[in-house]
């Protein structure tokens, strides 16, 4: 008996000292208590940009990666080649034109265009917990509703 005793006052500091186990590599988790001080600083870096928005990526991986953004005007219009865009709608209300054309569309980057408006398109209002899937070659744009806010988590889904 003594012997087990033995054992278990050796034992049981062993069995504290054993690490946590950690999460696995490209576990993200974000929390609105987290998400609340990046858009405090994106609402100021979108402040003094041209456009009025901002984004701040949160990860990339291989086959996505992850933005919060903020706008406080309407957005241009944009066509991604090869990105499927998924928005989580965090805060402010706008009214989303998605499918139609760009016309006069300019390529910014490689795979991307940009263009002041969208003829046609299908008009969505989009409002805080709303989610929304937009396809790759697909063009889109966000104009601002009443409070000229909008914040907005997207999840961008690689198809290159």
């Amino acid at each position: 008996m003594k012997k087990l005793w033995l054992l278990c006052c050796l034992v049981m500091p062993l069995m504290v000292a054993v690490p946590e186990e950690t999460a696995p590599d490209g576990f993200l988790h974000w929390t609105p208590a987290s998400l609340g001080p990046m858009t405090q600083a994106l609402v100021g870096k979108a402040a003094s940009d041209p456009h009025h928005s901002a984004t701040q990526r949160l990860g990339d991986f291989t086959n996505e990666y992850f933005l919060l953004a903020h706008r406080e005007a309407d957005g241009q219009a944009e066509w991604h080649e090869n990105e499927v865009d998924v928005f989580l709608v965090q805060s402010g209300s706008a009214t989303l034109i998605v499918g139609g054309t760009m016309p006069n569309a300019e390529t910014t980057a490689p795979h991307e265009k940009r263009g002041a408006s969208i003829q046609g398109g299908v008009r969505q209002k989009l409002s805080p917990g709303d989610i929304v899937r937009i396809p790759a070659r697909t063009a889109h744009q966000l104009l601002l509703d009443g409070g000229r806010e909008f914040t907005y988590f997207v999840v961008k889904v690689k198809g290159y």
